[in-house]
C-alpha cells in the first residue's frame, strides 16, 4: 500500500527561502535512506507556503519541524492511501 504524507508549513512574514532552505538542508537528508521511502517532492505555494509530499510503501516517517522563528502558524500534516494510479 502506497501512502502520500503531506507536510505543509507557512512561512513568517519574508522567510518563505529560509523555510524551503530548512526543508532542503534538514528535513530531506533526514529522510532520506528510511525505510520505504519511495520519493519526495518540494512545493511552493501563495502566501509563502511550503509542501513536502513524501510517498512511502508502509508507514511514513515523520517530518520534524522547522525552527518557531521561520513559521507564521503550526505545520500542518496528512497521511492519504493512494486509491488510483493511471
Amino acid at each position: 500500500m502506497t501512502v502520500a504524507a503531506m507536510w505543509e508549513a507557512r512561512a513568517a512574514d519574508g522567510r518563505a527561502a529560509e523555510l524551503t532552505a530548512w526543508v532542503h538542508a534538514v528535513a530531506l537528508p533526514a529522510l532520506r535512506g528510511s525505510a520505504g521511502l519511495e520519493r519526495a517532492e518540494v512545493l511552493g505555494a501563495p502566501g509563502d507556503r511550503v509542501l513536502l509530499i513524501t510517498w512511502w510503501d508502509g508507514a511514513p516517517v515523520a517530518v520534524a519541524d522547522p525552527p518557531a522563528g521561520l513559521l507564521a502558524r503550526p505545520v500542518h500534516r496528512w497521511a492519504f492511501t493512494s486509491e488510483h494510479v493511471e
